[in-house]
């Protein structure tokens, strides 16, 4: 009989996080939710309390933390409610927990998803700013502590399916060429350049295909998000950035490939729904069932592929670009790019201005090495005040 599975959700309220208690709920033999956090989705988080029963819920914010506690004790839910980022570390590394899903979107998520790493959990990560910005912090750590990490993303799932179960993260060893790493091109991928810069954000967060947060949206119409996945998979894979080849692929039906020095393309293939990356790694080496229909191939009928332009794209060349330089300019890009969103979906500056500041941020701040976790959070920090300033004086 399988051993039940102990998890604390970071980030439950978002869509990664509502999945996941979506593959829980149809497993609840299997898994045991210890801990829930969320930002200050007081409602929804107290809706997941009276559902799963957790012994802890967590909210990012005082404020919202006693909303919730006084939620919780006029239900009568014997729940303890935290705050804080303090906290959020506490019940990523619980010795109870074994199994820690870390969804929480942006720098925010860095801390407890260390944490995680740090106590030995397996990890199964869908926030990219970790890699991204304290890549080789993160892995080192994950070393060190003999802790499993499984992604989350799709397309870093797809790859994590289709390399070989003795995988030791050397490519070479395995006969690996390179990895191909699909994108949909989301809403934009046939808009004229000269209509991008009157985008609103409803549109920009209209995806063809996937069902995601505003923020994880717009991304994916400008391929940030595509650019974040390439140097995650850098550091997940071990893949230098030459290895790492972006695909367009409208259908999304290909979460992405793996090509080997014999020729063979070993490809993850399903519908776009996130509860099959995550219901794998829930469940890993197992396989569970996670809700997702059957696949309809004869519906599909054909596939595309197309290479990303740049010009279409900037922010994909500028993610290569921090890649290539390292240091902090990974830190630099993220944050940047977290400002030009922000600002974006508040109305403040167009669509096609996003690429244009994080350029401008990464230009202002000079390269320097990332030796420690205070080192990555001075780079966020010092790249969001520049962004913001470069704002402030386009007004």
């Amino acid at each position: 009989m399988t051993a039940t599975r102990h998890l604390t959700i970071l980030g439950s309220t978002g869509s990664i996080g509502e999945n996941t208690l979506d593959v829980v709920a149809r497993h609840s033999n299997r898994f045991h939710v210890v801990a829930l956090t969320a930002n200050e989705n007081v409602d929804k988080i107290f809706a997941q309390c009276q559902r799963f029963c957790p012994q802890y819920a967590v909210m990012l914010h005082a404020a919202s933390a006693e909303r919730l506690d006084k939620k919780i004790r006029t239900a009568g839910i014997d729940t303890q409610v935290l705050a804080g980022v303090e906290s959020l570390e506490r019940v990523a590394s619980l010795p109870e927990v074994d199994t820690v899903m870390a969804a929480i979107v942006g720098a925010a998520g860095i801390r407890p998803t260390i944490a995680a790493a740090r106590a030995g959990k397996k990890v199964l990560l869908a926030n990219k700013e970790t890699l991204v910005m304290a890549g080789r912090i993160f892995m080192d750590i994950v070393k060190q502590s003999c802790a499993t990490l499984l992604p989350i993303d799709s397309e870093h799932n797809a790859i994590y399916q289709s390399l070989p179960r003795y995988f030791n993260g050397d490519l070479a060893s395995v006969g690996v060429r390179r990895i191909l790493l699909t994108a949909s091109g989301g809403p934009f991928r046939r808009t004229t350049l000269s209509e991008l810069e009157y985008v609103t954000p409803e549109q920009a967060c209209a995806h063809p295909n996937w069902v995601m947060g505003r923020k994880i949206s717009v991304d994916s119409a400008t391929m940030m998000n595509k650019g974040l996945e390439v140097i995650e998979a850098h550091w997940l894979f071990d893949a230098a950035p030459d290895k790492i080849q972006v695909v367009i692929h409208p259908q999304s039906v290909i979460h992405s490939m793996v090509e080997y020095i014999d020729g063979s393309v070993l490809a993850q293939l399903g519908n776009p729904d996130m509860r099959t990356p995550i219901a794998h790694a829930l469940s890993y080496p197992e396989r569970i069932e996670s809700g997702v229909k059957s696949l309809n191939i004869f519906e599909i009928a054909q596939l595309n592929f197309e290479a990303p332009d740049f010009a279409r794209f900037p922010c994909l060349k500028l993610a290569y670009d921090a890649l290539s330089a390292g240091g902090n300019m990974p830190a630099v890009l993220n944050a940047a790019n977290e400002i030009a969103v922000e600002s974006f979906l508040a109305g403040q500056m167009a669509f096609t201005t996003i690429p244009f500041m994080i350029e401008q941020t990464m230009q202002t701040i000079s390269r320097q090495e990332i030796a420690t976790l205070d080192d990555v959070l001075a780079a966020d920090s010092m790249a969001r005040e520049v962004a913001r300033e470069w704002l402030t004086c386009q007004v």
